[in-house]
């Protein structure tokens, strides 16, 4: 079972490190990794996917806790919750055939980002198998280049990540040194 786990980290050196050491010493997989900025200056969020028991998954989130800088860990697996992958893909568009890539662009609501003479490069935003499928129709024009971003996540409604509000309502990392 796919599970999205969620940190929100102090945004220092080293950070991203730990975090992946640590599932690197379990022999978790990960699937996919994102990180950015929060709206909260020296914080920052990760997504992590990993194929994993809930057990393991369980365990892995209570060794996140405990790492320093590690604010709050969420497990998205059972939560009704928003997944998005952005992908950008570089296809070959030679002028006989640009219309009807044009058109599967629509159909996907993806976007055209740039226009060469020979080729283009569309954005796409969705869950894996939306993208999945736009990959496996454009295949046959060619592609040239591709790059994902990776799961981004939200828990749907109002439910917040504990510490993701910056009201001090976050309980630390867990081990007693409010992640400093």
């Amino acid at each position: 079972m796919n599970h999205t786990l969620v940190a929100l980290v102090e945004d220092k050196p080293g950070v991203l490190n730990r975090v992946a050491s640590l599932f690197r010493r379990r022999a978790f997989n990960i699937e996919s990794l994102t990180v950015g900025h929060t709206d909260r200056k020296g914080i920052s969020r990760m997504t992590v996917v990993v194929t994993s028991s809930e057990t393991d998954a369980e365990r892995v989130t209570s060794h996140l806790h405990k790492l320093i800088n590690v604010i709050a860990v969420t497990d998205l697996a059972e939560a009704p919750a928003v997944m998005r992958d952005l992908a950008m893909i570089k296809v070959t568009a030679l002028p006989t055939r640009r219309s009807e890539i044009m058109q599967l662009v629509d159909v996907f609501r993806a976007r055209i980002v740039d226009v060469a003479n020979d080729s283009l490069i569309i954005e796409i935003t969705g869950n894996e198998e939306k993208i999945e499928s736009f990959v496996d129709v454009l295949r046959p024009f060619g592609i040239l280049e591709m790059v994902r971003t990776g799961i981004v996540a939200m828990a749907r409604g109002s439910s917040l990540i504990p510490g993701s509000n910056g009201n001090g309502n976050g309980n630390g990392n867990g081990n007693g040194n409010g992640g400093h």
